[in-house]
C-alpha cells in the first residue's frame, strides 16, 4: 500500500531523482548511522557524513577497518577513508571508494553548525516527548485575547 501519494513509487522516477539530485540532496542521501555509544549520547540515529569524521567499515572486504574520512565524493556517492587504498600497476596507491551506508560513524567532527543539527534532531527533546500528555484549558491559548473590530462600511 502506498503511504504518500505525493511521492512516486516508480523505479524509473526514483532512479532519475537519485542520479540527478543536487548537492544538498546528495548530502542527505550520503548519511551514515552513528555508533551505539554516539546514538545514546546524542539521541540521533544517523548524520550526513563529512570530512574529518572517524568511521568504521561494517561491510565488504574492508570490514572492521577504521579511519578518518579524507574526502566526500558526492558526484560518485562515495567517501574515501584514510589507509583504505590499493596499489596500481605502476606502484601508485589510490583510495578505494566506500558507500556511506556501509560505514558507522565512531567519532563526529563537531563544529557549531553540527552541534546545532544534533540539538535540533535530538529525539528526546522532540514533540514526541509530550506525546502522552493531556492538555488542559490553561495550556490552550485563549481566542478572546484579540478583539475583532466590526467591519465598517465605506461611505
Amino acid at each position: 500500500m502506498k503511504y504518500n501519494t505525493a511521492v512516486s513509487s516508480s523505479r524509473r522516477k526514483s532512479r532519475k531523482a537519485y542520479f540527478t539530485a543536487d548537492s544538498e540532496t546528495k548530502r542527505k542521501i550520503m548519511s551514515a548511522p552513528l555508533s551505539d555509544d554516539l546514538q545514546k549520547k546524542y539521541n540521533v540515529r544517523s548524520m550526513p557524513i563529512r570530512k574529518e569524521d572517524e568511521v568504521q567499515v561494517v561491510r565488504g572486504n574492508f570490514k572492521n577497518r577504521d579511519g578518518k574520512v579524507t574526502q566526500v565524493y558526492r558526484k560518485k556517492f562515495i567517501i574515501h577513508v584514510e589507509r583504505i587504498t590499493r596499489e596500481k600497476n605502476n606502484g601508485a596507491s589510490v583510495p578505494i571508494g566506500i558507500h556511506p551506508s556501509k560505514v558507522v560513524i565512531t567519532k563526529l567532527h563537531l563544529d557549531p553548525d553540527r552541534k546545532a543539527i544534533l540539538e535540533r534532531r535530538n529525539r528526546a527533546t522532540l514533540k514526541g516527548a509530550d506525546k502522552g500528555k493531556k492538555y488542559v484549558k490553561a495550556d490552550v491559548p485563549s481566542a478572546t485575547t484579540t478583539e475583532q473590530k466590526p467591519a465598517t462600511s465605506l461611505d
